[in-house]
């Protein structure tokens, strides 16, 4: 059934343009069959109404018997319509019925069908191919409807034979993706490749395979069958599996034999073994290092027998590639696919050995059968049923991941050897398909967890325990500093002294506890994971810990009895263990052996080499030996690099620690000790609040509060030094790449000249340049080296204007001639000669004789010599030979070369007559660039002038004597009469003119050309004058100078292909769209505009229309409209046309590989500009071009929704398929799901369908049955996983849809893979990381900001990891993969639900993990979007930070910390997690300061410790908080950013920058951006939540809605920037070291800028924020949201109540621990209450315990009073409202009787109302956080109502707080101004009016508006 659906399928599918419910491509799932036959009635209906009529009929009744309850989806909608259609074209297409009968009216249009098309094209030799397919389908079609038709008529016998032959026809032009593989292929230009051939033929040595019975007597058939077809039949794949990956093999096995072959151009038909052998192994390495890990033999047994030996590899390879093929999600499995492909080669190889069945005399088939499907359906089916049970059990996301089993857990299973209990066939009951625990008496337990290795657990202690050398090694050195600044004078040099050095010593102790510790949390985190644990792994980790708490005790023990008589609590554990004995040898020994694993470890982190031996092998005491350092893990092994880059990397953070190891001692630690011992000194403390304990010694709660921030930040602060550090070492590693040695045009200029060289040198491969030497008979090695250049020059230049990036002008400015000249001159573009010639005119006018001409620069003497060159081609060319004006001319120019080589030109010629001379030539040249008939005698007229002009002005007379004379003397030999009177005046008659000259392309563009070079009089020093050209264009020059490998033929070079995942998003404006205008009147169109003026100019110039107006009413205009506008934004096209300059570029380099010397001179543009019949010749140039390019090349979009989105006409559809038509060679990957009956019931099946366009329709190449729906995991790589199997080559590029690419970058791409062969180290690089080129940055302030943060980090920052940190990842989608070795490792990212967010970064720890080198290169570059609004970046950031905190909880993470030695585990601390928790820790700080602080001033200890400790010159307090300042005001980004921006654009427009973006307030944007990072990293870690958040790629400059940036901001800035707010207010009142110190005001700036930040920042950037009727809307909209009542269906963006239970979502999924740490984390806010209640002159100065208590009684009333309220609306609002304002307003008497009562009985003042707001508010912002975490036990109690009311309460006084003060500045308009300069300024340095654009088109609807009354 699946068969016979997919080869119907293949010619269903398609988008029409109609939008109709009857088109062909709307048809329901369960109806696809009947689609062919609607869209041959489309095809057939303007010639035959009739026949269309029919065949629409047929196809009504046989969808009627597909369903003929019309139960599937959409069915009785469609069936219905159609009935309709049917009934309305009945009457008109009888009228129109040419024969009597419909039988005979469809019998004899068959026969006219056949005739005009299937038989006339199949005698054309060189037919489309493509038409010629489509005609035997549309004829197969018309001949099933014909038979449907005649059932009462007999059908002429004709017929029925011109049906058989269609019929057996039509399977041979069967559709094909890149290879046709066919018959009827064979003569296609690729398959005459002898790569291919070679592979193809080896693939079909089927000799000695054991064939079913039912083959073996079909030998017709045997020639078309191959490796695949035996594969398929023995063991049950899918036929378009099967099909897919035979191209697939092929293709990889032809490129390899190309490059593997002696000869690039070998005409061997025999595969080489070499090529085979490559791809073989490098397919199998992960198999047999499986095997190897595991210690099982593998399966691939090989025959000794060469030629036996390549079947039976090809064998091999192909059973592979078709279970991963089929694989479906199990490919996110690799170990898995090991398991099976070991059991199924097992089976082959049994097989190939000629088993044979006794019972039944057939060959053995595999143990799951093979019949059809049976591999999907016994293999893949069941593993992919348990991975969707526990997809289900994520519970979307929201389930603890220890809750059920992840794609790793499942895969992990298959690392030990216990999986082959799983047997084969694989038993159902095995333990790795038990679901459900069930107990001896059947009934369900609980649920059998099975967490495999590793548990996901939230904690924070994961930092710890995934890094725990770093943070014993800093604890560590934290105790040695401590000691030493704490014993002695604090001098390093006291640590010799011996009791310092005894106190050092206890540091092994320390490590000893943290080792503990260690393991504790590896025994609790691993808990849930113990089943499937082996048990040896468990006893190690029990051993572990029982040894290192041993080890705490005995080293305690020992270190006691190392001294006399000790104090403190040393002396405390010696007097509990006694004093009878003291060996100070046995600790010593005792720590000798306790380093002595660390002291070995040192070795070999020495001598790399030997750990990597050790980690791979297999020896039994090495395995035993390593078990106890480390568990033994299938990855992670051997990932240890050379000798060389672990110096590199040591070196670098050598420095660095010691840097930072010397500033935290000298500028933290050691100033901090004096204050602490006078604190600890300090007595007599006078508290200010109940102290519970007024006795306790040292004062220890001042010095956690004075410690605290300085040891917070001595962690964070490594950070910092490594942003210093990595600038330096980044921007060192960029100079010696050769960054930025031309970054402007002018260093463009002056290099230009090397540039053809540098070229030929890097994009030229050298065999072809070996080639050169041999071609001195056609050309000069120059002059064709040249002639390549100029070719791609001018193609980059061309894709410039297709862009409109330039102008018309610009571009004849900028090319290269591109056919062969006459004239043997260099010719460089103009723009680098323009207005030479009229400077060197001036120049030869006013020099004197005796000096001679000096021309003052190369490109002035080359501007000359052309023009000169060019002038005497005119003259020849416009003169016809053998005539007297030709022998005139020859003379003069003769004469002019002599005086040249002579020295003598200013001697023999005036040069005073030059520039009328050029004045005439300048007119003759405009009539030859617009030449017609009537111009020839203004010719002839011109040319007797400017012979006028040299004879008479210009040459001295003497020597015109002489030529005369010479002329006479060649007349006379030539015995031509010419009457000497009239010897001048005949001269240039119009009958010896040739006029108009020969139009052909070379000769125009060099009259074009020359007219340039003589009449630009400015310099075009600003050309091209757009900057985006600009950076390109000197971007790419620069690249050629910078170190890449040598260029490969393209034959030889390493094939590869570009995937693109897409969902929704934009593909093509619509022109609605871009006409449609925002509340500010503001479209798309205008806005585009504005931002590209010069674009927008020079794209009206190309379409040859002078304003907009003139584009509406032509449809062709409107489109290349659409298209403008889209490849201006971050949309699909915008990206295809970007990759696909790739297969412009190859097609291009192939010419210059393959063409021959005079076709390389003639230029590429007469290969590519032939006839349509010339490139449809299977042996022109152009189609080996193009199949070249089909080998090389693939671009696969996986638009998973496209089959949704054709049937369901949705316009991204049309979109989609235009871009197939646009390409041809675009593939589009789609997922379809399809209904299907079976047994009466409908059940949905998925496919993986691939697609390309054909005849403006898509046709189907390949759908493959998935075993259910594609998305368990995360939706991109799953998306890209369903795709992968389209893609081919050796490389694979992983590209985003908002990303874009260049021409000139496209044609380093062979370059760039050459580095997969070059040596990188250890490993050869199985990523390639590029830069990106941020796009984005030009439309706002803040999109500058991101720009600048993204370009810091894709270049300088990826710089530093990949050398010489080596640990660089996968961080976005420019990156290249080695294809075959992720294929076979899992893929190219990572899908796990939640914990694989951040997909893109998973698949680098992967390949890490797997000794993967991932590397980096910056002479190529791709394009990238950002998001360009606070709201967009927010989102981004937020999303970031949500993945890198599940990141922190990942196994990969944990791994590569435990795997790395250590300095580069510092290096992937610090690149990942490490960043985002040093700003979790900067955040921290603060907070803990400002407690620690409000803990000293409402205690009273502030006061007393001013006099004795100086707290106000605390030097370290203020080190640290400096520390914090740099960190929260951007200083991590800024850094590198400012070095990368010297780097490529000079250091003065780097500082230039930075300032500009200061006074543009990035530090606001940077420390806004702190507090996104803070929130949802540490949100996560604790609670979970993380999820993917589409931030949009649209344009942003509309204003944001109050409400909106309430929602989005209020929990992660808003509510902690007024806590801190309160922090420092309470501070500032109650603080004793606050009043009126500078100090004070030096060290809160930071935090009182990043309270401002957080609560005004998304108010400030955003546009129209100080506008005054905005600010009336939003506070409207404002108080309609916070008011409205929620409910089921009632959105977030709607009312507040949904909102507010949306917010709190979190809490719904986290566990128990989570609500409490919830709950003790809203603790703090009681601080406010118990320590200003003291405060207030009421209280009367008593400190007893009873007023903290009666302040808890106000709590009670006011929340009673609530409560009061809350019942009373309830129950009287409705029918008793008069009672309810009575009860409000007794409620409202008694609290101002109370209020009175205070101030005249108790003596209560205003300043304790404010002190109670102080005290109170945090109080119940406290008790709200509690009951939220509380709710279920609240919603018990009924209270939740209350609460909800109260929570209400708070939000809305804080957004009357945030809302007042913008409210306030909207009142002066100039704020609004300043606001639009702020944001928009660097909008406005390139001529952009944003005042215009926002207040846009309202201005000109008002005078409209006007106008019309």
């Amino acid at each position: 059934m699946a068969t016979s659906r997919g080869d119907a399928g293949r010619r269903l599918s398609g988008t029409h343009t109609s939008g109709e419910v009857l088109d062909s491509e709307v048809v329901p799932s369960s109806l696809a069959s009947i689609a062919s036959i609607l869209r041959v009635a489309n095809d057939v209906e303007q010639e035959r109404p009739r026949v269309a009529y029919l065949c629409r009929f047929y196809a009504f009744e046989k969808a009627h018997r597909l369903d003929p309850t019309s139960s599937g989806r959409g069915v009785r909608q469609f069936k219905t319509a159609l009935l309709q259609r049917l009934e309305k074209d009945n009457a008109s297409s009888l009228a129109q019925r040419v024969k009597r009968s419909d039988a005979k009216e469809i019998q004899y249009y068959y026969q006219q069908y056949y005739e005009k098309y299937v038989k006339a094209l199949d005698k054309i030799d060189q037919s489309d191919r493509a038409k010629l397919a489509k005609a035997y389908q549309t004829a197969g079609v018309l001949f099933e409807v014909l038979c449907a038709v005649n059932k009462t008529e007999e059908v002429a016998p004709e017929i029925i034979a011109l049906g058989e032959d269609v019929k057996e026809k039509k399977d041979i032009y069967a559709p094909y993706n890149i290879l046709p593989l066919d018959a009827a292929g064979a003569s296609q230009a690729i398959m005459q490749l002898p790569e291919i051939k070679a592979a193809v033929d080896a693939l079909r040595n089927i000799r000695g395979l054991p064939f079913p019975a039912a083959l073996e007597h079909q030998p017709n058939k045997s020639a078309e069958v191959d490796i695949l077809d035996w594969l398929q039949q023995m063991f049950g794949f899918q036929k378009d599996s099967v099909a897919n990956q035979r191209e697939h093999l092929i293709l990889v096995l032809g490129n390899s034999h190309v490059r593997n072959s002696q000869k690039s151009e070998s005409t061997s038909s025999k595969l080489d073994d070499r090529a085979l052998n490559e791809v073989f192994l490098k397919l199998f390495k992960n198999y047999k290092d499986w095997c190897k890990f595991l210690g099982r033999k593998s399966s691939l047994v090989l025959p000794e027998v060469p030629q036996e030996a390549q079947q039976r590899k090809l064998l091999y390879m192909g059973l592979f590639l078709l279970i991963w093929g089929e694989a479906a999600n199990l490919r996110f499995m690799p170990e898995c696919l090991c398991y099976i492909y070991h059991n199924m080669a097992l089976e082959l190889h049994g097989m190939l050995a000629g088993n044979v069945s006794f019972v039944t005399g057939e060959y053995i088939k595999p143990a799951y059968g093979g019949d059809e499907e049976s591999f999907l359906r016994k293999v893949v089916t069941p593993i992919y049923d348990i991975i969707e049970k526990e997809a289900r059990n994520n519970k979307n996301g929201t389930a603890p991941h220890s809750a059920w089993r992840n794609y790793d857990d499942l895969n992990e299973y298959f690392w030990y050897f216990g999986c082959f209990r799983l047997g084969w066939p694989m038993r159902a009951d095995a333990d790795f398909f038990l679901f459900i625990w069930q107990g001896t008496s059947g009934k369900r337990l609980s649920r059998r967890l099975n967490k495999t290795g590793f548990v996901e657990i939230r904690s924070f202690w994961h930092i710890f325990r995934s890094f725990d050398r770093m943070w014993t090694f800093f604890i560590l050195a934290l105790q040695v500093m401590i000691i030493i600044s704490w014993s002695g004078t604090g001098s390093p040099s006291d640590i010799v002294r011996g009791d310092t050095l005894k106190q050092v010593s206890s540091i092994f102790i320390t490590a000893a506890v943290l080792r503990f510790l260690q393991g504790v949390l590896d025994v609790i985190f691993s808990y849930k994971a113990y089943h499937s644990m082996r048990f040896t792994s468990t006893l190690r980790l029990f051993i572990k810990l029982v040894v290192s708490a041993a080890w705490v005790v005995v080293l305690s023990v020992l270190y006691v009895h190392t001294w006399e008589s000790p104090r403190g609590l040393i002396g405390i554990i010696r007097r509990w263990l006694g004093h009878r004995w003291k060996n100070p040898s046995l600790y010593i020994a005792a720590v000798i052996v306790y380093v002595l694993p660390n002291v070995i470890g040192a070795f070999f982190f020495i001598f790399p080499a030997i750990r990597r031996w050790i980690e791979n092998s297999n020896w039994r005491i090495i395995r035993f030996l390593l078990w106890w350092s480390q568990p033994r893990l299938y990855v992670g092994r051997g990932m240890h690099e050379g000798q060389f880059t672990l110096f590199k990397y040591t070196f670098f953070w050598v420095l660095l620690i010691c840097s930072k190891l010397a500033f935290s001692y000298y500028v933290q630690i050691n100033p901090l000790v004096k204050p602490t011992k006078n604190i600890m000194n300090t007595r007599n403390i006078t508290y200010t609040w109940h102290e519970f304990f007024p006795n306790a010694k040292k004062n220890i709660g001042a010095v956690i509060s004075v410690w605290v921030p300085v040891l917070l930040i001595y962690f964070m602060d490594t950070q910092l030094w490594y942003s210093v550090y990595s600038t330096l070492f980044g921007g060192i590693s960029g100079a010696f790449r050769r960054l930025g040695e031309i970054r402007t045009l002018g260093m463009l200029r002056s290099r230009f000249q090397s540039l053809p060289e540098t070229f030929n040198r890097n994009l030229v491969p050298k065999d072809r340049q070996s080639q050169l030497m041999l071609s001195l008979i056609q050309a000069s090695v120059e002059q064709e080296a040249f002639a390549k250049f100029a070719q791609l020059w001018n193609e980059v230049i061309t894709s410039f204007r297709e862009e409109d990036l330039i102008s018309n002008k610009d571009m004849d400015l900028m090319l290269v001639p591109y056919s062969a000249s006459n004239m043997n001159v260099k010719q460089w573009p103009p723009f680098l000669l323009a207005s030479k010639i009229p400077v060197a005119i001036q120049m030869a006018e006013h020099a004197k004789k005796k000096d001679g001409l000096q021309l003052s620069d190369d490109y002035m003497r080359s501007a000359v010599t052309e023009c000169y060159s060019a002038f005497k081609l005119v003259l020849n060319t416009l003169i016809a030979p053998h005539t007297r004006e030709k022998t005139v001319i020859d003379e003069v120019f003769d004469e002019v070369d002599k005086s040249i080589n002579e020295n003598t030109l200013r001697l023999n010629f005036k040069m005073s007559a030059l520039r009328a001379l050029n004045d005439k030539f300048v007119t003759l040249i405009e009539h030859l660039l617009n030449p017609s008939p009537e111009s020839r005698h203004s010719v002839s007229v011109l040319l007797q002038d400017m012979y006028e002009v040299v004879s008479k002005d210009m040459i001295v007379e003497d020597l015109w004597e002489e030529i005369e004379e010479r002329i006479a003397n060649k007349e006379n030999k030539t015995a031509v009469p010419v009457d000497p009177a009239n010897r001048q005046i005949d001269l240039f008659d119009i009958k010896t003119i040739r006029y108009p000259p020969p139009d052909t392309p070379a000769w125009v563009e060099q009259i074009k050309r020359l007219h340039l070079l003589l009449t630009v009089k400015e310099t075009a020093m600003d050309v091209p004058t757009n900057l985006e050209a600009r950076r390109r264009l000197t971007f790419f020059t620069n690249s050629l100078f910078m170190k890449m490998p040598e260029a490969p033929p393209v034959r030889n070079m390493l094939s590869f292909s570009v995937l693109t995942p897409y969902y929704a998003e934009e593909i093509v404006f619509t022109k609605e769209q871009l006409h449609e205008e925002n509340e500010d009147g503001v479209s798309i169109l205008f806005y585009l505009q504005k931002i590209f003026p010069d674009e927008w100019d020079n794209f009206l110039e190309r379409i040859d229309c002078e304003s907009e107006s003139d584009i509406g009413h032509n449809e062709q205009h409107t489109l290349e409209l659409r298209k403008w506008a889209s490849f201006r934004g971050q949309t699909l096209s915008r990206t295809v046309r970007g990759m696909m300059y790739y297969r412009r570029a190859l097609e291009l380099q192939a010419f210059l590989d393959m063409a021959s010397s005079q076709e390389i001179l003639e230029g590429y543009k007469v290969v590519a500009n032939s006839s349509e019949e010339a490139k449809r010749s299977q042996r022109s140039l152009w189609a080996q071009l193009q199949a070249i390019a089909d080998m090389k090349f693939t671009y696969v979009a996986t638009c998973q929704s496209y089959g949704v989105q054709k049937r369901s006409s949705d316009t991204r559809a049309t979109d989609i398929l235009n871009l197939m038509i646009k390409h041809p060679s675009l593939r589009v990957a789609y997922i379809d799901e399809v209904e299907q009956r079976e047994k009466d019931k409908i059940k949905k099946v998925y496919y993986s369908v691939l697609v390309k366009a054909v005849n403006k329709l898509d046709q189907e190449i390949y759908r493959i049955k998935l075993p259910g729906p594609v998305k368990l995991g995360e939706g991109k790589p799953e998306n890209q996983n369903h795709a992968i199997i389209f893609t081919r080559g050796e490389a694979l590029q992983t590209i985003d849809m908002n990303q874009d690419n260049y021409l000139e970058e496209a044609f380093k791409m062979r370059n760039l893979l050459s580095e997969f062969r070059k040596n990188h180290g250890v490993r050869p690089p199985t990523i390639l990381g590029v830069r990106e080129h941020i796009f984005t940055g030009s439309v706002s302030s803040l999109a500058w900001f991101m720009s600048n943060q993204e370009t810091s980090f894709v270049t300088i920052g990826q710089r530093v990891l990949a050398n010489p940190l080596k640990v660089r990842f996968h961080y976005g989608h420019p990156d290249v993969f080695d294809r075959l070795f992720h294929i076979t490792r899992g893929g190219i990212s990572k899908a796990s639900r939640v914990i694989n967010l951040s997909e893109d970064i998973f698949a680098g720890f992967n390949s890490t993990l797997r000794q993967g080198n991932v590397t980096h290169h910056e002479y190529i570059q791709v394009g990238k979007g950002r998001d360009v609004g606070l709201n967009q970046i927010s989102l981004f950031e937020a999303k970031v930070a949500n993945g890198n905190g599940e990141q922190t909880l990942s196994r990969d993470v944990y791994r590569l910390g435990h795997r790395f030695d250590f300095f580069r585990m510092m290096s992937c601390y610090f690149t990942t997690v490490g960043f985002y928790y040093s700003t979790l820790l900067v955040v921290f700080t603060v907070y803990v300061f400002l407690y620690g602080r409000l803990y000293l001033a409402v205690s009273g200890m502030e006061k007393s410790l001013m006099q004795s400790a100086d707290l106000n010159n605390d030097i370290p307090l203020q080190a640290a908080l400096a520390s914090q300042s740099l960190v929260q005001l951007g200083a991590l980004m800024a850094l590198p950013m400012v070095m990368e921006l010297g780097l490529e654009r000079g250091f003065r427009s780097a500082f230039s920058d930075f300032i500009v973006m200061q006074l543009q307030l990035a530090p606001v944007f940077f420390t806004f951006s702190l507090g996104t990072k803070t929130h949802y990293y540490g949100r996560t870690i604790l609670h979970g939540g993380a999820k993917y958040r589409g931030t949009g790629r649209f344009f942003v400059v509309r204003h944001e809605k109050f409400a909106e940036n309430y929602r989005l901001y209020s929990r992660s800035h808003f509510t902690k920037g007024l806590e801190l707010l309160m922090l420092l207010i309470v501070y500032n009142v109650y603080g004793s070291s606050a009043k009126g110190t500078v100090a004070y005001l030096i060290v809160t700036f930071s935090m009182w800028f990043l309270v401002a930040t957080w609560l005004f920042a998304p108010f400030l950037f955003n546009p129209s924020g100080f506008e005054w009727q905005k600010i009336v809307e939003d506070w409207e909209d404002w108080n309609k949201w916070i008011n409205s009542k929620g409910g089921l269906g009632v959105s977030a963006t709607k009312s507040w109540e949904s909102w507010w239970e949306e917010e709190q979502e979190y809490l719904n999924h986290t566990g128990i621990e989570g609500r409490i740490l919830e709950i003790i984390l809203a603790l703090r806010f009681f601080l406010y209450q118990y320590g200003l209640v003291y405060q207030l002159h009421v209280t009367g100065g008593s400190k007893s315990i009873t007023i903290y208590g009666l302040s808890w009684l106000v709590i009670v009333a006011v929340l009673t009073v609530l409560k009061i309220v809350s019942m009373g609306r309830k129950r009287f609002s409705g029918d008793f409202q008069l009672m309810f304002r009575l009860l409000k307003a007794l409620l409202f008497i008694g609290f101002l009787s109370i209020i009175v009562v205070l101030f005249v009985v108790v003596g209560l003042t205003v300043g304790d109302i404010f002190a109670s707001i102080l005290a109170f508010m945090p109080t119940g912002w406290a008790l709200l956080l509690i009951f939220m975490a509380s709710r279920p036990v609240i919603v018990k109690l009924g209270f939740w109502d209350s609460i909800r009311a109260l929570a209400r309460t708070y939000e809305f006084v804080m957004g009357l707080v945030l809302f007042a003060p913008v409210a306030v500045l909207a009142w002066f308009p100039f704020v609004s101004e300043f606001q639009t300069r702020l944001l928009f300024n660097q909008a406005f340095s390139r001529g952009l009016q944003i005042s215009r654009i926002l207040a846009g088109r309202k201005g000109k609807k008002s005078n409209q508006d006007k106008s019309t009354h």
